[in-house]
Formats: structure tokens, C-alpha cells, sequence
């Protein structure tokens, strides 16, 4: 057996041993999808985190991912394997920066991106995902809506409402630097392929796009498309997932690489549920508050499908 196998083999039997489940976000290596229980963008591995029954979570992703499930279950012991996988544009805005934008907007509607902190998403009115970003803000009755942190996604989303959108100064380091050039390029090399772009990018990239979605759209989008190509404009981790899905289809990626989310490996997954580590922590009190703009997002999400 090689060392490969032999390290999903553990994992695999330690997950039934201790009753734990494996989420995967989309953009993990590889060799992580053979030992995920599910695989998803953040919006689905929210849904996965609020109806498990499983008595340990094993998030295999970046720092607010595993804090949304633990706010989802608090009573659940939620681990990430990696302790410093974290997602700098979660950080980009505080709790002290949120509520003094709050304070110069007194009448709009605060929208978190899931990108952010507990913390953060507990002075927010609702949280939202790429996946439902526009559903979330057009579901709001307030004309004003402040949009947290990603900057470019508030700018995706004006496009599409009539509401007055708020944006932050934040981005992600992946997204924000993939240009419209790149994806010309890509399209020379490909002509008859159908473009399809994250909205973290920006609106100069999203221009270029056949279809605007989140990771797991494009995985939905491939699969009912009569088309056999097609370029990913997001991390290019997403393409080894749409290959495993669909050998039959060709995609091509640009280089787009998430540091963050490739810190997880099969050893330091195998460690973390072997040792039960590392235990994410969060005051019950900020649990609480947002748990409401998480459960808000899920309704909406509910609603519209």
C-alpha cells in the first residue's frame, strides 16, 4: 500500500472510530477529496455543517469556514487542521471598523461576506456567500445595504440591484489580481470555450464572463452545458475538482493559487483528527449573535433556491 493510501486508509477508519465528518472546500489539494464526507463551495459546506449529526466536524479549509460551523453547532467539537490557514481578507475588516461604518450609515442593512470574522459577523444584520450574494442584498427591505469586505463582490452585486451598496476596501489576494488581460489571453487560446468567473474578480474580468458564479455553479453549470470546454477564471485548484467530476470535459485554468487553502495535507488532517486538534473557540456570546446572520443567510438561501 503506498503512504497515500495508507494515510486515507487512517483517516478513513478514524472518522468512524470517533463519528466525525470531513468537509472539504473546493479549493483543498487534491488528495484531500479521497477522504471528504462532502466537497463544496462555502455556501454548501454551511448547509452540510448546520444538518450534520456527527459528533466531531473536520473542516478542511481556512479559519472563518471552521468558525461558521462552530457557530452552526456550537455544542459540536470543530477542528481545522491547520491552525494559521487563514483567509487575509477575513481579516481585512474588524468588528471596531464595521460598527463605526455603521455608525455613518445608521439606516443600512450591514451584508457580511461569509469571508469574515465571528466576530464580524456578529454585528451584521445577515451573511451571504458568492453563491447568493445578490439574493441575500436584494431580499433586504433597506435602499442602503453596507457590503463587508470584499469590495469587488459589492461591486458584482450593485450591478445586479437597485439597492445602494456600501462597499469595504477589502479583497482577495487571489481574485483581485487575475486580469482582463489573462482571461483574453486564455480566450485566444481557447475560442470556443465558455468563460466562467468568480465575482470575487474584477468587473473588467467579470465582462469577459459567459456565466458569473461561485466555484460550486461552475461545477453545476459544466454539468448541464451542452458545451465540452471550458475556462475557470478562479483558484486553480477548482479545475482539478471539475476534472475529477467530468474527465470527459477539458478545462483550463489560469494561474491562481490560494496559499492559505493548500496548507492542508493528508498528514496534518490525519494528526488533527488522531489528536483532536486544533479546537476552534468561540465566545458563546458572539455565537449567538452570529448565529442570527448565518441562520438569516440560510433562509434566504431556502427561499430562492
Amino acid at each position: 500500500m503506498s503512504e497515500m493510501n495508507s494515510l486515507i486508509s487512517k483517516i478513513n477508519r478514524l472518522k468512524k472510530e470517533n463519528n466525525a465528518v470531513m468537509l472539504v472546500h473546493n479549493y483543498q489539494r487534491p488528495e484531500i477529496y479521497k477522504v471528504a464526507d462532502f466537497i463544496g463551495d462555502s455556501l454548501e459546506l454551511s448547509k452540510e455543517a448546520a444538518k450534520t449529526d456527527a459528533d466531531i466536524i473536520v473542516f478542511c479549509g481556512v479559519d472563518f469556514m471552521a468558525e461558521s460551523a462552530k457557530i452552526l453547532n456550537p455544542n459540536k467539537k470543530v477542528l481545522i487542521p491547520v491552525r494559521d490557514a487563514q483567509c487575509p481578507m477575513a481579516g481585512m475588516v474588524t468588528r471596531q471598523e464595521l460598527l463605526n461604518l455603521k455608525k455613518q450609515h445608521p439606516g443600512a442593512a450591514v451584508v457580511s461576506y461569509v469571508n469574515t470574522s465571528a466576530e464580524t459577523k456578529a454585528e451584521s444584520d445577515i451573511c451571504c456567500t458568492s453563491s447568493n450574494c445578490v439574493d441575500v442584498v436584494n431580499s433586504l427591505p433597506e435602499k442602503e445595504v453596507i457590503f463587508v469586505p470584499d469590495e469587488n463582490l459589492a461591486k458584482y452585486v450593485q450591478t445586479k440591484s437597485d439597492k445602494e451598496i456600501i462597499p469595504w476596501k477589502g479583497f482577495c489576494y487571489v481574485h483581485s489580481k487575475i486580469t482582463a488581460s489573462q482571461v483574453k489571453e486564455a480566450k485566444n487560446l481557447h475560442s470556443g470555450a465558455k468563460v466562467l468567473v468568480h465575482p470575487e474578480c474584477p468587473l473588467d474580468v467579470i465582462a469577459l464572463a459567459d456565466h458569473v458564479c461561485s466555484t460550486s455553479q461552475m461545477l453545476y453549470y459544466a454539468k448541464e452545458n451542452e458545451a465540452n470546454e471550458f475556462i475557470i477564471i478562479t483558484e486553480h485548484g477548482m479545475v482539478e475538482r471539475l476534472k475529477l467530476e467530468m474527465p470527459e470535459k477539458k478545462f483550463y485554468a489560469i494561474i491562481a493559487t490560494c496559499i492559505q487553502q493548500k496548507k492542508n495535507t493528508l498528514p496534518t488532517v490525519l494528526r488533527s483528527i488522531e489528536e483532536e486538534i486544533y479546537p476552534v473557540e468561540i465566545d458563546r456570546e458572539i455565537i449567538k449573535k452570529a448565529r442570527v446572520a448565518l441562520d438569516r443567510m440560510l433562509e434566504v438561501s431556502r427561499k430562492f433556491g
